[in-house]
């Protein structure tokens, strides 16, 4: 008989990915959603829908035992909120509520895996230094405090076996928020915020999907930062773009404090129709920061973590992807 697993944020981005790495491994899937999802993406997969409500533990607990769930990849989260409450609610709170849950489901639970983010940690101010394991966290975000929360939370619980992957900026198929920035280099434009020097990292996602499902079986009670083991400098993911679409485009630096300024303008009309910024101040924190390069030796060590995918290779398969898919 199949072990099962239930994957949180299943019809997301990552959601997807993770589903096909599980399918990959034999495991019977149980994809998380809402009601509201759309999920016309996933209807040639074999899953089974559940639709949880995460502010309820006793009822996640009867989810879990009436399906005999084995596992779980919790994936779901909010990467844009209105409040650091709202961060917290649902990155943290809901969070615990599932891993409380799961503690108290039958006897064939095993293995909660999150998957938190690297802006738990936060990023180095200088180009000097590598974020570790052993780095102190000091997140610059209210998504990083949510996340950071989280984490701290679920190493509480009692009689939970967990693993926690810290996964750096992901990158891949139906991703939307990087493809952001390759609409306008197809445009002929490649937009800078300031013009300071930076080392980024990058996971593919189906690097990310293989650990994660790899971390279902393999580490316990211990925390992972994951990236495909590289840094870049701020001006290689126009580049890679340009070469694989045989494009040119302009590099087009926009001021720090304009950037301020049109994203205060982007939090206050989001504020008056109630709805979250993708873009604001605090982010800018983040994709502005000097240093994101992080050391990902005790994943390799623990979990057997090897990417395939450098993000020349990412970019060239996530590129293609989107041409083929009429998205670019």
């Amino acid at each position: 008989m199949k072990e099962k697993v239930l994957i949180t944020g299943a019809s997301g981005f990552v959601g997807y990915h993770l589903i096909n790495e599980a399918l990959k491994n034999n495991l019977e899937v149980y994809a998380a959603i809402r009601k509201s999802s759309s999920i016309d993406h996933l209807k040639d997969l074999d899953v089974k829908y559940v639709y949880p409500d995460f502010r309820d533990q006793e009822a996640l607990s009867k989810l879990l035992s009436d399906n005999g769930i084995n596992y779980i990849i919790h994936a779901a989260g909010a990467t844009k909120a209105r409040s650091q409450k709202e961060y917290d609610t649902i990155n943290a709170t809901y969070t615990v509520n599932l891993a409380k849950a799961s503690v108290n489901a039958d006897a064939q639970f095993k293995k909660f895996v999150l998957i938190s983010s690297l802006a738990a940690v936060g990023p180095i101010n200088s180009l000097e230094g590598t974020i570790t394991d052993n780095t102190t966290p000091n997140p610059v975000t209210a998504y990083g405090r949510s996340k950071l929360a989280a984490e701290q939370q679920l190493k509480a619980i009692k009689g939970l076996n967990y693993t926690i992957l810290r996964p750096t900026a992901v990158y891949g198929p139906r991703d939307k928020d990087i493809f952001i920035f390759f609409k306008q280099v197809v445009k002929g434009i490649e937009p800078y915020i300031g013009n300071k020097a930076q080392k980024l990292t990058f996971i593919y996602v189906t690097d990310l999907a293989e650990i994660s499902v790899k971390a279902l079986f393999a580490g316990a009670g211990k925390t992972y930062i994951i990236s495909d083991g590289n840094f870049y400098n701020r001006y290689e993911l126009g580049n890679i773009t340009k070469s694989v679409l045989n494009l040119k485009a302009i590099k087009f630096h926009l001021p720090v404090n304009l950037v301020k300024v049109i994203a205060a303008i982007a939090e206050k009309v989001s504020s008056l129709s109630n709805k979250a910024s993708a873009l604001n101040i605090e982010k800018l924190k983040e994709l502005t920061a000097a240093n994101w390069n992080c050391d990902t030796e005790q994943a390799k060590h623990d979990l057997g973590f090897y990417p395939k995918y450098d993000l020349d290779a990412g970019l060239t398969e996530t590129l293609n992807w989107y041409k083929a898919n009429n998205w670019l």
